[in-house]
């Protein structure tokens, strides 16, 4: 949608990504990365006018609908608190919730906060249960895509190391980002090619890790954002966002590249006055949890023609200072908290445009694309966010 009142992300705030903490609770490793938003936004929970909240499954977890007791913890007392579920794109779909209240001019800020805790359960084992109607699949999330890339690779002509290629950048990314999960500066395409073929063709290296984490961003309205420009302070503000869906399986589904992310990006694209993207795009955070999705969702997405993703992947285009940087945080595939990672791709598209990126800055990132998919590729959300106010 097109916003009919501007909003802009005021602040960020996400935790270290790791593989358990044990250290706190759910409610506390939220309040970390809310707490951490409200300090980079300026403002007090006090402020704050509704709150949305974000998370995969509840299976993921084994808690069966936690905001309820979190409630008090996440400040939402007295407050409207809104859940969003879609799938793995939930924190894309709660960032584009949130920011609908305030160009809606329903609330002057809003807060929304994704998270998982993967720690306290068993995610591959939630993937793998029955589906009705369904041929159950049994091998988690890796073993369900994987027909999908095998698909892409022999429409495409695809080499066999472009996923290999795409693994070594985001960890070397990653290791830039002093948030990320998975440190691995020194990752090489031969390496990555070397590792354990889990899924084929999916290797070890070539997914993401499993973590616990959270992310919030603080929105707020056109005055709000114009207040924190005029006392020095950066914003990003919400040039336009979108959301489809589609079912999971029906006759000739495409898998390679779902009708639902092409039809959201064309939207996205619309809406932000977009006509080339990748002319117009500086950096895209796209949710890449297996390697070989980045050339698949440079084509669904509209930056590439149908089968030459991989062309860009490969000749370095997709590498920080190349032409669409992609994924210059390390991505999904160094950090995957699931019920978060699509608002870190939205927070940190963000973060480009107002110049808070740190060592994995893009070189004078203007507009940002953030992305996230989540089911079998069948729920997306995208926003397009910029350092220059909206026309």
């Amino acid at each position: 949608m097109m916003a009919r009142n501007r909003a802009a992300v005021l602040g960020t705030g996400q935790t270290k990504y790791v593989a358990k903490r044990h250290d706190v609770t759910m409610a506390g490793m939220c309040r970390e990365a809310m707490d951490r938003a409200l300090a980079e936004a300026k403002v007090s929970i006090d402020d704050i006018d509704a709150i949305v909240i974000g998370k995969a499954p509840d299976l993921f977890e084994g808690v069966m609908m936690p905001e309820l007791a979190m409630a008090e913890s996440l400040g939402a007392v007295g407050k409207r608190l809104i859940r969003v579920h879609t799938a793995g794109s939930v924190g894309g779909s709660t960032a584009n919730v949130a920011a609908s209240l305030v160009t809606s001019g329903i609330h002057r800020r809003v807060l929304a906060i994704a998270w998982e805790k993967q720690s306290e359960s068993n995610a591959m084992w939630a993937l793998s249960i029955p589906v009705p109607f369904t041929m159950p699949v049994g091998a988690g999330a890796g073993g369900f895509f994987a027909p999908h890339v095998r698909a892409y690779i022999r429409q495409s002509n695809a080499p066999d190391n472009i996923g290999a290629i795409v693994a070594a950048k985001d960890r070397r990314n990653g290791a830039m980002n002093p948030l990320a999960h998975l440190h691995q500066p020194g990752k090489t395409a031969e390496e990555v090619m070397a590792s354990q073929m889990l899924w084929d063709p999916i290797r070890f290296d070539e997914t993401c890790p499993s973590s616990d984490g959270a992310c919030a961003v603080v929105i707020g309205d056109e005055q709000a954002a114009d207040d924190a420009v005029a006392a020095g302070d950066p914003v990003a503000w919400i040039h336009a966002t979108a959301m489809r869906t589609e079912p999971l399986s029906y006759a000739h589904r495409n898998v390679v590249s779902p009708q639902a992310g092409r039809d959201a990006a064309a939207a996205l694209w619309k809406a932000g006055g977009i006509s080339n993207p990748l002319e117009e795009i500086d950096a895209a955070e796209i949710y890449v949890p297996f390697s070989w999705f980045e050339p698949m969702w440079l084509e669904n997405l509209g930056f590439m023609p149908e089968g030459t993703g991989w062309q860009l992947t490969e000749s370095g285009g997709t590498e920080i200072g190349g032409k669409l940087p992609v994924n210059a945080s390390g991505g999904v595939l160094s950090s995957n908290p699931i019920g978060a990672s699509g608002m870190i791709r939205f927070a940190e598209a963000a973060l480009q445009v107002m110049g808070r990126a740190g060592d994995h800055q893009v070189p004078d990132a203007r507009k940002a694309v953030g992305h996230a998919y989540g089911g079998g590729s069948q729920y997306f959300s995208l926003w397009l966010v910029g350092a220059d106010k909206p026309a």
